[in-house]
């Protein structure tokens, strides 16, 4: 039995609604700037599959996008169950 269960995190959607809403476009660097969070650990999240963070990460991006930890990031669980 093979356990594919994940956190699926949704910054790039993240910072898509706040372009929109801000009506303009915001870089990896600007959330970077403004969270106080490395470029590269952005980076992770937004490109690899399953990437884990701790919750301080979590926690800025959530002050950040004034979001819930919900809006942010979403339990994928495994095809097979």
């Amino acid at each position: 039995m093979s356990f594919v269960d994940m956190i699926r995190f949704k910054l790039g959607e993240m910072i898509e609604r706040k372009q929109f809403a801000e009506g303009r476009r915001i870089t990896i660097n600007e959330v970077a700037t403004a969270t106080g969070l490395n470029r590269m650990t952005l980076s992770k999240i937004l490109n690899q599959k399953g990437y884990g963070t701790g919750t301080d990460t979590v926690d800025r991006l959530c002050l950040y996008f004034n979001c819930r930890v919900e809006d942010l990031m979403e339990h994928v669980p495994d095809e097979a169950a």
